[in-house]
């Protein structure tokens, strides 16, 4: 993996929140990707029409934060349409796994080296900065994204117009519970929402410029103001959490097969033959997933009749 010889602060936070609180809770940062030409929206059209299509999803953007995610309504466009008229397209969309893309992968890469430079590091690895992905979110004025969690950890950065973000703290299992966290993981991401649990939220009000870290399955929603928004989440996974991620998968094949198991972590001896057993799996299918159409198959076996949602005609 590269390493670096000087520090270029591309992503900043105060109070010494990257070696304080990092990364246990979440916490404000600043960037300078904002305007950025791999950034703009000219540019994400282009990478629309180049990815594959099971890495674009979208929908519309009028959604509830307790969106059920049998009943989101959809976008009549193509991906690139999406992104020439997201002013007016009332959407949401996301471009996924854009590491693809040479140019993208160079520039999380950068991002994240300054982040490891600036916790006392040399390099991504010696930061446990592994399986690094970036995520492109174009949303329309006024959208919203559901009350969900994700797989990885994220330092989110705001690209342009206004953007309010809500975390809510992953231990507070009142919030989520370890059946709707291996669910929201391995179905749909989406979680259901109470408005009692406003008062316990940090919410972020982003602009550009302006972003924050989101700690591995913290749960949050986002909402945009009058213009369209342009995001990026630069996610990376440690061992840990690719453990983690494995066995949850893993306990949701076999819940589906009508073997309930405990979460992660409350049985050891069997977390571990668990995980031996899912991964000599994976390794075996992996040369498969080269094929949109394997994929598909594969996600379905795995996750179920729902798992590719946001393919038309999936």
């Amino acid at each position: 993996m590269t390493t670096v010889t000087a520090f270029a602060p591309v992503l900043t936070a105060e109070n010494h929140a990257l070696k304080r609180d990092f990364p246990l809770k979440p916490f404000a940062i600043r960037h300078r990707l904002a305007g950025h030409p791999l950034l703009n929206l000219p540019r994400i059209a282009q990478l629309a029409s180049e990815l594959p299509r099971d890495l674009i999803e979208y929908n519309s953007g009028k959604v509830a934060i307790s969106q059920d995610p049998d009943a989101i309504p959809s976008v009549d466009l193509d991906p690139v349409e999406v992104v020439k008229r997201i002013e007016t397209a009332g959407a949401w969309m996301v471009l996924k796994r854009v590491e693809n893309a040479p140019e993208y992968r160079r520039l999380l890469e950068d991002t994240l080296l300054s982040v490891a430079r600036a916790r006392g590091f040399n390099s991504l690895l010696d930061a446990g900065f592994e399986q690094v992905e970036g995520f492109i979110f174009v949303s329309s004025p006024n959208s919203t994204t559901p009350f969900h969690l994700d797989s990885e950890d994220n330092f989110f950065v705001q690209i342009h117009g206004e953007k309010f973000f809500t975390i809510y703290d992953n231990n507070d299992r009142a919030i989520v519970s370890d059946e709707e966290i291996e669910r929201s993981m391995t179905k749909h991401r989406n979680l259901k929402y109470d408005e009692r649990f406003a008062s316990r939220g940090t919410e972020f009000h982003m602009f550009a410029g302006d972003g924050c870290y989101v700690p591995y399955q913290w749960p949050h929603w986002v909402r945009t103001a009058d213009s369209h928004s342009i995001s990026m989440a630069i996610t990376w996974k440690t061992r840990e959490v690719r453990r983690v991620n494995d066995l949850h998968f893993f306990n949701s094949m076999l819940r589906g097969i009508g073997l309930p198991q405990q979460p992660p972590g409350r049985q050891p001896v069997r977390d571990v033959l668990k995980l031996a057993f899912y991964r000599t799996v994976i390794a075996a299918i992996r040369p498969l997933r080269g094929s949109l159409a394997m994929r598909r198959v594969l996600r379905r076996i795995a996750l179920g009749k729902r798992a590719n949602y946001y393919l038309k005609d999936a």
